[in-house]
């Protein structure tokens, strides 16, 4: 079984990193990797994202449950 990964606070700072790269110092290939490494790290955030979405709503609906009724 696989430890959980450590939950970190995002700064922005790898990303910024990322952005600010030379990309002519890389070949073709090493940009399609790139990219593909981009769009796996994309769909992994967006997955995320709706995971905690969905929480957000199901505990707002738990909560609000009638609350709208005078």
């Amino acid at each position: 079984m696989e430890d959980p990964a450590e939950p970190r606070t995002f700064s922005g700072e790898p990303l910024l990193q990322v952005s600010r790269e030379d990309l002519e110092l890389y070949g073709v290939i090493d940009l399609e990797d790139r990219i593909e490494a981009l769009q796996t790290e994309i769909a992994r955030t967006r997955a995320q994202l709706e995971k905690k979405k969905s929480g957000r709503s199901a505990a707002d609906a738990l909560f609000n449950f009638g609350s709208s009724e005078s």
